[in-house]
């Protein structure tokens, strides 16, 4: 059975989750416009696994006996200046992402709720490896500089970094 306290702070990650992908989305049709398409399949493919870490937040709560809520999401942006501004962007929304985790597992370690704590340590291993992913392509944004040459070739290569996540089984 989950704490109100709880319950509560996991409902506000369902709504970090809800927005992560919904601004990965925006960046998806973003780059798609502009003719991009590795960039936009693995923001698509980015957005989608947001919207199952979402999903997963869902079920644990109503499993553990409480309700989860879903929320109105605030509009993400339509244009993201650059390809470096755009991942700089995605940067700082998954260093936040992972100071909200960090928030929650405090909170489980406070209300001694160490099956939440075990359930988030999964969140805290995926973020670690998304802010990784994140740094790695602004490391290679940062390499590229203004080569047109150089996005041709970028947008073909992040292509191999999308992970498809597993398929979900209904509710």
């Amino acid at each position: 059975m989950l704490s109100p306290k709880i319950e509560e702070a996991l409902n506000k990650q369902i709504t970090v989750e809800a927005q992560s992908s919904q601004v990965y989305l925006a960046m998806a049709s973003w780059a798609e416009v502009l003719g991009f398409e590795g960039v936009a399949q693995f923001m698509y493919a980015h957005s989608d696994e947001e919207r199952m870490h979402m999903l997963k937040l869902v079920k644990f709560i109503n499993e553990r006996g409480g309700h989860a809520k879903i929320s109105a999401l605030k509009a993400p942006p339509i244009e993201f200046g650059s390809f470096k501004e755009m991942f700089q962007e995605l940067f700082n929304h998954e260093v936040m992402v992972s100071a909200s985790i960090n928030d929650l597992v405090d909170i489980c370690l406070q209300e001694k709720d160490y099956a939440t704590h075990n359930f988030l340590q999964w969140y805290v291993s995926e973020q670690i490896e998304e802010e990784a992913l994140a740094r790695n392509i602004l490391d290679k944004i940062k390499l590229i500089g203004d080569d047109k040459g150089g996005f041709y070739l970028f947008d073909n290569d992040i292509k191999s970094l999308i992970t498809v996540p597993p398929t979900q089984t209904a509710p």
